[in-house]
C-alpha cells in the first residue's frame, strides 16, 4: 500500500538528493541496530517522508556519518541521525509487522508468516515506546481487514480508517501541532489507500480479490477516481501548509506536489498493462 509518498528525483538539485538519501539510509541504519539485518528489507522511502516532516517541524540536533554496508558494501553511504530517524525506523518495523499478520490471517502466505516472525520480533519493544501509535495501527489493519472481508462498497470507509492511521503515525506527541499533523495524515491516508485502489483494479479483478472500486460495481472510472485523489492531497497539502517549515521544505514540496502524482501515474500505467 505504500510507494507513493516518495520523491520526484528528477526535479531535486543534487543536494536536496544527497540530503533525500541520507535520511532513508539513516532510518535503514537505525532498523538494523533497533531490529535485525534483514528487517531492512522492509524498508520503505514512504518513511523518509516521515523523518523529513517532523525534522522540519521540530528541528531536532543531527548526528551525521557515513559507511559501506551489507546492502551497499562497495561504497560507503552518507546517513542522518536524530529522533525522528529513530521513530521512522520503529514505526516501518511495526507497519510491516502488522502488514505481514494480516497477509497470513488472509492469504495464509507462507512467506507473509516468515516476515511477521522477523518484524515481530522488536515489536513488543517498540509498542512500549509508542503505545498509542502501535494501537492506531493494531485497531486500523483490522478494521480494514473486517471491511475488505465484508465487501465494504464504500471506499470512504476503509480509506478513512487508513487515514486515521497514518494520523497517528504524523502526529509525534500531543502538542500544539498534533491536530494539524492528525489532518494532513488523514488526508494522505485517504490519498495512499485510494491510490493504491485505483491502480490495483485490474489485477484485482483478475485475481478475484477485494477492491472497493470493484465493490461499488461501477467500472473502471478513471476520471472518477483522479477527483477523489485531488480532493484528498488537497486537503492534505492545505494542512501541511499552516506548519512553520523551512528546513527541507523544498524536498517535503516535492513529495507532496510531484512525487505523490509521478507515482501515480507510473503505477497506473503498470496496472494499465498488467505489470502491476
Amino acid at each position: 500500500m505504500f510507494g507513493f509518498v516518495t520523491a520526484n528525483l528528477k526535479e531535486l538539485t543534487q543536494e536536496q538528493k544527497q540530503r533525500y538519501q541520507g535520511v532513508y539510509c539513516g532510518i535503514c541504519r537505525q532498523i538494523r541496530l533497533r531490529a535485525s539485518q534483514i528487517a531492512r528489507l522492509g524498508l520503505s522511502y514512504d518513511m523518509a517522508f516521515l523523518a523529513l516532516l517532523l525534522m522540519s517541524l521540530y528541528e531536532p540536533e543531527e548526528t551525521v556519518g557515513d559507511r559501506a554496508c551489507v546492502l551497499h558494501p562497495v561504497k560507503s553511504k552518507a546517513w542522518v541521525d536524530n529522533e525522528f530517524i529513530r521513530y521512522a525506523a520503529d514505526m516501518n518495523v511495526a507497519l510491516a509487522y502488522y502488514k505481514a499478520m494480516d497477509d497470513w490471517q488472509d492469504d495464509r502466505s507462507y512467506a507473509a508468516r516468515i516476515q511477521a516472525k522477523v518484524f515481530g520480533k522488536n515489536y513488543e519493544e517498540i509498542a512500549q515506546r509508542y503505545p498509542r501509535q502501535c494501537k492506531a495501527i493494531a485497531d486500523c489493519i483490522g478494521q480494514i481487514s473486517q471491511l475488505e472481508g465484508e465487501n465494504c462498497a464504500n471506499p470512504d470507509l476503509p480509506a478513512g480508517t487508513f487515514g486515521k492511521l497514518m494520523g497517528e503515525l504524523l502526529a509525534y506527541q500531543e502538542d500544539m501541532w498534533a491536530h494539524t499533523l492528525r489532518s494532513m495524515g488523514m488526508a494522505l491516508g485517504r490519498f495512499i489507500y485510494l491510490a493504491d485502489a485505483a491502480v490495483d483494479y485490474r489485477r484485482d479483478c483478475k485475481k478475484g480479490k477485494y477492491n472497493p472500486y470493484i465493490a461499488m460495481g461501477t467500472g473502471e472510472d478513471w476520471p472518477r477516481w483522479e477527483e477523489y485523489l485531488i480532493l484528498s492531497i488537497g486537503r492534505c497539502t492545505q494542512e501541511f501548509e499552516k506548519l512553520p517549515l523551512v528546513q527541507d521544505k523544498q524536498l517535503l514540496d516535492n513529495i507532496l506536489y510531484s512525487g505523490v502524482w509521478g507515482n501515480f501515474r507510473r503505477k497506473k500505467t503498470e496496472g494499465r498493462d498488467g505489470n502491476g
